[in-house]
This record gives structure tokens, C-alpha cells and sequence, in this order.
């Protein structure tokens, strides 16, 4: 029984840390899963075989929540590998993508077909389990399986809101090679900033992504400590109708016109990190999975 799964990351509308009401939306950066399930019986537990860049305490929880959920009751033997092209630790959602693409092939592989927001509970809870996530991430999952902008509330897994942005707008990733710390050990620090994390979290969910992104920002930088309170005016300027930093960052990410994308990419200073442009994904865009 072979199942393969795929997700896509995402970039932060509203970091969920302040308030517990995060927002995401979907781009094209993917990452792929997959898993073979050998049963030999009802009784004990599966032996889970992963490969050394896949053996993390993310990917053992997504596979274990997986086999729980959609293989009860069985043992037998489980590998999986997995790959990426989402850069890791930088907030654009690589854990979220990796823990529902190796779910969503253990849900091929055993011929389960889970709507999105059912991955994105589990994969949440993986994320928490394996504490990669204070929050769970349901945003960033649920993003990376439906496509579009979602906005969810992750302490009762609840999608509140979920749209398209207009047509014709990329995003321009600016992409440190620092990497960022876990989220729980921020959570007490974005907890001072409710009542902002709360005006953001109101736009979002209302529709105003673009000021949710700009409170987002303020709110995270503040925390943090990153500088990006002028480039991310400077790319106003040229253009983006918002920027954000991304997660716990220390991406920065900003959404454009297609046809202004150019000179908001020349404009992200080559010093702090790379420039690069991705796609929007869009509702409906679910990922593929299949058995095999």
C-alpha cells in the first residue's frame, strides 16, 4: 500500500501567537510525501522505518496521528520520505506542508480521502505533539491544502473565514539565511500584544488582508526585534500593496501586482537575504495525492 500526499507553504496575514486567531494564504512552494504501509496484523504497533533527513519528531507525529486516525486498529511496517522545496525555519510554512503531505499519503495509501480542513486538525496537532508549534498552525496547514487566504481560530480548530485574493497579484519573498526559534518559546512575549493581535485578526477575517498584514508585521517585528519597518515602506513605494514578515519570520513577504513585482523584488536589499517571486495558490487548488 503506497500513498503519495502534497501541501504547499504559505505566507502569515496574522501571526495566531497574540490571540490564538491566525491567518494565512497558500503560495506554490511544495512539499511532497511518500508512504508505504506493509500490515501484518491488528495487534501491536507499526514500526515506523524513515530515512535520516526524515526522521523528525514532526514527521513521526504526522505519521503516527495519520495511522491512528486512518489505519485503527493495525500494525505492520511504515517508511516514508519526504521532500521539500520550502526553505526551512524561515516562516513560510515548511512544517505545516511537510506534516500534511505525509498525511494526506497515509490517507492515500489507505484509500481515505479527508476534506482540508480534517488534514489541517491533524496536522495541527501533530504540530503541537512533536512542539514545532505553540498554536498548532491550523492557518498555515489549512492554507497549504485549500489554497487562498484562510483565517482560523487555533484553540478550537475553527475556520472562520476563507477567501480569494484579486486576480493578478504574486508574492515577493525576501529570504534570510538565519533561521528562526521555535514558536513556543515566543508565546508568553506575543501574548502582551492581544488587543493588536486582535485588530489584526478583525481585518483579516473582515477582508482587509493588506492592513492585517501591515499590524501583523508591526506586532512581530516589535517582538522579535526585526528591522524591516523601512523596507517594507520602500516596497509600498515600488508598489506591494502590503508586507509582512512572514511567521516567525525572518522572511519578509509582500504581495504585488503582477506587472510591479520587478521593481518590488529590486527593491528587497540582497544584504539582509534573497529575493525571490512565487505564485498565489487559490481555493480549490487542493494538492494531489494517490495510492499506489
Amino acid at each position: 500500500m503506497r500513498g503519495v500526499g502534497e501541501a504547499t507553504g504559505a505566507i502569515t496575514i496574522v501571526n495566531a501567537l497574540p490571540t490564538g486567531v491566525g491567518a494565512a494564504v497558500g503560495i506554490e512552494l511544495r512539499a511532497r510525501a511518500e508512504v508505504e504501509l506493509h500490515p501484518a496484523g491488528s495487534r501491536g504497533r507499526w514500526d515506523v522505518r524513515l530515512p535520516p533527513d526524515a526522521r523528525t519528531p514532526l514527521v513521526i507525529a504526522s505519521l503516527d496521528t495519520a495511522l491512528n486516525r486512518f489505519a485503527p486498529g493495525s500494525a505492520g511496517t511504515a517508511s516514508a520520505s519526504v521532500r521539500s522545496e520550502i526553505p526551512p525555519a524561515r516562516g513560510l510554512k515548511s512544517s505545516s506542508a511537510v506534516s500534511s503531505a505525509v498525511i494526506l499519503a497515509v490517507a492515500a495509501a489507505t484509500d481515505a480521502s479527508p476534506p482540508p480542513l480534517e488534514v489541517a486538525r491533524l496536522s495541527a496537532s501533530s504540530a503541537k505533539a512533536s512542539g514545532v508549534s505553540a498554536t498548532g498552525a491550523l492557518d498555515d496547514a489549512l492554507a497549504g491544502l485549500s489554497g487562498g487566504v484562510v483565517v482560523t481560530d487555533n484553540r478550537t480548530g475553527t475556520l472562520l473565514a476563507s477567501y480569494d485574493l484579486p486576480g493578478g497579484l504574486a508574492v515577493a519573498l525576501l529570504v534570510p539565511r538565519a533561521t528562526h526559534r521555535p514558536s513556543p518559546e515566543w508565546s508568553a512575549a506575543f501574548a502582551r500584544f492581544g488587543d493588536r493581535g486582535r485588530s489584526a485578526a478583525g481585518a483579516a477575517q473582515g477582508g482587509d488582508w493588506a492592513t492585517a498584514m501591515r499590524l501583523n508585521s508591526e506586532i512581530v517585528e516589535q517582538v522579535v526585534g526585526y528591522e524591516y519597518r523601512e523596507v517594507r515602506a520602500e516596497l509600498e513605494r515600488r508598489g506591494a500593496v502590503a508586507a509582512s514578515v512572514s511567521g516567525m519570520g525572518p522572511a519578509l513577504a509582500a504581495i504585488a501586482p503582477e506587472a510591479r513585482l520587478t521593481g518590488v523584488l529590486d527593491a528587497m536589499p540582497t544584504r539582509v537575504g534573497e529575493p525571490r517571486s512565487v505564485l498565489l495558490s487559490r481555493n480549490g487548488a487542493a494538492p494531489n495525492g494517490g495510492r499506489s
